[in-house]
């Protein structure tokens, strides 16, 4: 292995076990989790994790390979899909409902 390609290796190395930790604290608050993971392109890869309670959230790796490692490291388990089931499992507030009808009606923050 050259040089660059060391490199390359050890910041994905340092960066799933960032997240790692990361996806335990969220386990930790939320009584658990599992999750999904979905390309986005250049952007990278995305995690989403949905708690046991409810609780929700999400975090972006920068490739497939490093939110894998970082899911499996924080014995995260993933599921294939955003399925019904999962999705069945996230608890919304208020918040969230009010920021989704502004989207929706054109409000503050519509693409």
């Amino acid at each position: 292995m050259d040089p660059a390609e060391r490199r390359r290796a050890a910041r994905a190395a340092r960066s799933a076990a960032r997240l790692a930790r990361r996806i335990g604290a969220f386990a930790a608050r939320h009584g658990g989790a599992e999750g999904q993971v979905a390309y986005l392109g250049r952007r990278g890869t995305r995690i989403v994790l949905v708690g046991a309670d409810g609780g929700w959230g999400d975090l972006v790796a920068p490739s497939d390979e490093v939110a894998r490692r970082a899911a499996g490291q924080a014995g995260l388990e993933l599921r294939e899909s955003f399925d019904g089931e999962l999705a069945a499992k996230v608890v919304t507030g208020p918040y969230e409902w009010k920021r989704m009808a502004g989207i929706q009606l054109g409000g503050r923050g519509a693409a």
